[in-house]
């Protein structure tokens, strides 16, 4: 993350535990058919309902109304404003934040983020993937977090890099991780392939969206390898069924 003004274009599996039967004597019955018991009877959510679909933005932000806060100030969203909005709050699982999202396009050198692509571009983030290079911005889903400072210092919240997050926007729901860090004063921004993901535009310069983005950061999640997109996606969804109480 860089401290810059950006030009923005565009203001469960539920663990299933089966029970052990001991020796028991048969009833008299036993060798009588049973008929099936009939499906509105049964224990537990038949295949395909309503608690195998995946967690939604409303389900999630319905977690997130009210704001207990953990940051010991606010933050603002861009290097040229003046006013500091927004804080960071905290659940007993997770911290959020409610803010806009500019574009990390630091990292590995690729088509799309390059020092033509984006002046301001560095080839390296605060983490690194399993095998200690730097990430790739146009390819993995990651948010930024503010470097540690007066304001809140995100490791206290038990996150770190590889920690996994729920990013919200306009009705949809996408996991990631924290994979680098900005200015200690600021906050709001996702890589190149979040955004993608978002439908956000992901252009590093005049890309992003000014508002309307929620980051819910989940404690104590830290994914291995930390670039790997589907162990992000596996992990984030079992973490907001807990979330939301499914």
């Amino acid at each position: 993350m860089r401290t810059r003004t950006f030009a923005l274009t565009a203001a469960t599996s539920a663990a299933c535990g089966a029970a052990l039967l001991g020796p028991a004597a048969l009833p008299a019955t036993a060798g009588v058919p049973v008929p099936e018991t009939p499906p509105d009877t049964r224990v537990g959510p038949a295949p395909g309902g309503p608690a195998d679909a995946p967690v939604t933005a409303e389900e999630l932000l319905a977690e997130v109304r009210s704001c207990r806060q953990v940051s010991r100030g606010k933050y603002r969203t861009d290097a040229n404003r003046s006013k500091a909005t927004v804080p960071v709050c905290s659940t007993t699982d997770a911290v959020f934040w409610k803010a806009d999202m500019d574009i990390d396009c630091d990292g590995r050198k690729t088509t799309a983020c390059n020092t033509r692509t984006d002046p301001y571009f560095q080839p390296q983030t605060a983490f690194q993937t399993s095998r200690g290079k730097p990430l790739d911005s146009a390819r993995l889903p990651f948010v930024v977090v503010p470097a540690p400072g007066r304001i809140w210092d995100y490791r206290k919240s038990g996150l770190t890099g590889g920690s996994v997050v729920a990013v919200i926007y306009q009705g949809q729901v996408r996991y990631a991780v924290i994979g680098d860090t900005g200015p200690a004063g600021i906050i709001g921004e996702g890589s190149y392939a979040l955004a993608e993901e978002l439908s956000i535009d992901p252009h590093p310069t005049r890309g992003g969206t000014a508002s309307g983005v929620t980051y819910i950061a989940f404690k104590d999640s830290r994914i291995s390898p930390l670039e790997s997109r589907a162990g992000a996606e596996r992990r984030g969804e079992t973490l907001a069924r807990e979330f939301v109480g499914r």
